[in-house]
């Protein structure tokens, strides 16, 4: 009887966490849709209110949000940010860490080098904002080339340090292997290291794309004045000195929440075989 209840209390317990932390996401979720599709009128002070259904299920908040942010356009400048990202990221740091991962281990050097790009994820982007800025202007890279520029060194610490980590679930002897037979290290890299880093290859693009999607502050201060908004600053729109449109505002996030949504999807397969394959190893 006793190992009964153990047994029930070791299932039980893990899915009241599972429900707890369900909640959490459900919840917002819900309100965002509800809101979304209400009218302000329908907008009151009571929690009954923001809770409630839409009296009619309408998609003018959608329509009009996409003509205050210039869906289309902002979209597109989004998806262009972020897919130039992603794809340098995905080649120039996981490079970059096969080579440090590979030397750190016996070379003073690449261990410094490696220590001292990692610690770079302890530098907040407030120091580095305004002397960006200049830097960018006087360059002429406050456009969207100098925003990707930025991202890619802004998360080049943390995209190392993972592919770096990843690299100890690889044999070295399939390296081995490969120059036996003549191959020279920049074959050997991409014909047989980066094929099997797929698995970590999805997960960076994943937390590149979340982050660069999602980033408001490095394209107001780097491409304020030039017209190109990407969807974030586009959805400052919603925001006045007196308050704001809740209704088009959430809207507008929902719209924004699909296409990085479907990007999630595609690739979660992959990350599950990652985690997977480095538990097993």
């Amino acid at each position: 009887m006793t190992e009964t209840k153990k047994l029930k209390a070791s299932v039980y317990g893990p899915m009241v966490f599972l429900i707890l932390g369900l909640s959490t996401i459900i919840f917002p979720l819900y309100m965002t849709v509800m809101i979304a599709f209400k009218q302000p009128s329908e907008m009151t002070n009571s929690i009954s209110g923001i809770l409630s259904l839409p009296k009619t299920w309408s998609l003018a908040n959608f329509r009009e949000a996409m003509v205050v942010t210039d869906f289309w356009r902002s979209l597109g400048n989004s998806l262009l940010i972020t897919a130039c990202t992603v794809a340098l990221s995905l080649a120039l740091h996981s490079l970059m860490g096969y080579a440090l991962g590979r030397n750190k281990a016996h070379s003073k050097f690449y261990s410094f080098v490696y220590l001292f790009i990692v610690s770079g994820m302890f530098v907040p982007f407030a120091i580095l904002m305004m002397p960006l800025a200049k830097q960018t202007a006087e360059l002429h890279l406050a456009n969207w080339a100098g925003v990707i520029i930025l991202y890619v060194v802004f998360y080049m610490p943390m995209n190392i340090l993972l592919y770096s980590g990843y690299l100890v679930n690889i044999p070295i002897a399939l390296e081995e292997a490969a120059r036996v037979d003549g191959a020279s290290t920049w074959t050997t890299y991409w014909k047989i290291i980066f094929p099997i880093m797929k698995p970590m290859h999805a997960t960076v693009a994943v937390l590149t794309a979340l982050a660069v999607w999602n980033d408001v502050m490095t394209p107001l201060v780097i491409m304020a004045g030039s017209g190109k908004n990407t969807l974030p600053l586009a959805q400052l729109n919603f925001q006045s000195q007196f308050g704001t449109n809740y209704n088009l505002a959430f809207a507008s996030y929902l719209l924004s929440l699909v296409p990085i949504l479907i990007f999630y999807i595609v690739c979660q397969k992959q990350i599950l075989n990652g985690v997977v394959n480095g538990a097993v190893k």
